[in-house]
């Protein structure tokens, strides 16, 4: 009988906790879509293209923001080289540290391009 009453209350805390996780995950999911609706059609195809926001890339790169290009440069090559494989490291760090790189420079390239849009059309 105990055993018996023992297996029912796990069974619905953990019916329950299930419930929150699904509840948990629905709401991410909402707050997801709402957020890559609102996004700029460039910045979508630039995170799906390296499976990563630019938000993520900074944080992989230590970096607070992309203004400084050198400074970019210099955090991947550290992270890249401590990462390489021949030194112990980790062959799927590196390679995040790599898209995370490629990521950036891909928003660099676009605000690098739409200043030479507005300068042009302000010249012309």
């Amino acid at each position: 009988m105990i055993v018996v009453t023992g297996v029912q209350i796990v069974g619905r805390a953990f019916t329950r906790a299930i419930r929150q996780e699904i509840q948990a995950s629905q709401h991410a999911a909402q707050a997801r879509a709402s957020t890559s609706n609102n996004r700029d059609t460039k910045t979508a195809a630039s995170d799906a293209l390296t499976g990563m926001s630019l938000s993520e890339a900074k944080q992989i790169l230590n970096l607070d923001d992309i203004d400084d290009p050198e400074l970019v440069k210099k955090n991947y090559e550290h992270l890249f080289n401590i990462n390489e494989k021949a030194k112990g490291g980790s062959f799927y760090l590196q390679s995040k540290v790599y898209r995370a790189h490629e990521r950036i420079e891909q928003e660099m390239k676009a605000v690098i391009e739409e200043a030479e849009k507005k300068r042009r059309r302000h010249n012309s």
